[in-house]
């Protein structure tokens, strides 16, 4: 919790010998009462390490009021461009096994729709998104085990789930795609961006920046940059999408719409495994997203969170079985093996889960 007003903080990190986790909504994490020695994070807050089990963990913020910040100026673009470079050589490059807690939530007009929670393993030949190579050469997922799916059946446009994956949706995994795109509103020469270290602990810097992309685009946000291994640690964008006009979408039935687009975020963080950088959190939400269908407001929210609870060295064998991603992930038959995992909902998510459903499909 902050320590400042109390206030619950959404994705700590939590950082054990041999596992990750990260707190829900409500703040809260599941972990072991045996637990010590152990690190906790959150962007904009100062790292704390614990010693011995507390049911209570207040994190200082990094400011309390921004008389105290220190701007310095940052060259984002040098920075951006040399982790891209040299990616290969800073991350682990090899190929890799997680296990991984998958949450993907949906609403619309605030109000859950679907929730899917799941146990997986992700496997990755080089923690690398390549364009040039098949989706299974890049990123392979088991389904292990579905601990929560529930979809509300409704008349909404919006339909929970990917059908098909495309190069976008499957390079939204990798912090390397992420960061290209990023790069090429920079690149832009109508482009403008800024850059500012506002707090240092260490060797790891926090920095705050803007970019507004020749094409139109704003963007914002922050990442911390470790100064001595020239990495980035953790990643965070948001996409200023919500003042474009509206345009036409025309429904699966051919009907036409009204669609705005809405504000994306995608988040990236890493920890030092050893001597190695691995990924321990992605994250990518939308929010905004607004049609107007049949003389009804509806305005959708989506977030993909995956936590990379343990990591091992993996060889070029893959997983089998395996997700097919050309279809629904969640059409895929789950492996089923039997974990002690526990997955902590938050209050909306619970009351979701709880929540008895009209049959909407048997009208």
């Amino acid at each position: 919790m902050d320590s400042e007003n109390g206030n619950p903080i959404f994705n700590a990190r939590i950082l054990l010998m041999n596992k990750i986790v990260y707190t829900n909504e409500d703040g809260w994490a599941p972990l072991d009462q045996n637990a010590i020695n152990f690190k906790v994070s959150a962007s904009g807050f100062q790292q704390s390490k614990i010693d011995e089990f507390h049911s209570a963990v207040k994190l200082k913020r990094i400011y309390k009021s921004i008389d105290e910040v220190k701007l310095t100026k940052v060259n984002i673009s040098d920075i951006f461009e040399d982790v891209s470079k040299n990616y290969r050589k800073r991350y682990y490059a090899e190929p890799s096994l997680y296990d991984v807690i998958y949450k993907e939530k949906r609403s619309d007009n605030n109000k859950l729709y679907f929730l899917v929670i799941a146990e997986t393993k992700l496997w990755s030949k080089s923690n690398y998104y390549n364009h040039n190579k098949s989706y299974d050469k890049n990123l392979q997922m088991q389904l292990n085990t579905l601990k929560y799916l529930k979809n509300k059946k409704s008349d909404s446009i919006f339909t929970a789930g990917t059908k098909e994956f495309s190069d976008e949706s499957m390079g939204n995994y990798f912090f390397n795609f992420e960061l290209e795109r990023v790069l090429s509103h920079v690149r832009n020469k109508e482009s403008k961006n800024s850059g500012w270290m506002i707090f240092e602990e260490g060797n790891e810097q926090l920095v705050t920046f803007t970019i507004k992309s020749g094409l139109g685009i704003e963007m914002e946000g922050e990442f911390k940059y470790n100064k001595v291994d020239k990495v980035i640690t953790y990643f965070e964008v948001h996409y200023l999408q919500d003042q474009y006009p509206l345009m036409k979408r025309k429904t699966g039935e051919g009907e036409e719409y009204d669609y705005q687009l809405g504000n994306a975020i995608l988040v990236f963080d890493f920890y030092k495994n050893g001597e190695v950088y691995v990924p321990a959190l992605s994250r990518l939400e939308g929010n905004k997203y607004i049609a107007y269908y049949k003389g009804v407001k509806h305005e959708r929210k989506i977030s993909r969170e995956l936590i990379y609870n343990t990591f091992k060295k993996s060889d070029e064998k893959g997983l089998n079985p395996k997700v097919d991603f050309t279809k629904n992930i969640w059409d895929n038959i789950p492996v089923n093996e039997s974990k002690n995992t526990t997955i902590l909902l938050s209050a909306e998510e619970q009351t979701f889960i709880n929540r008895r459903l009209p049959d909407f499909g048997s009208k």
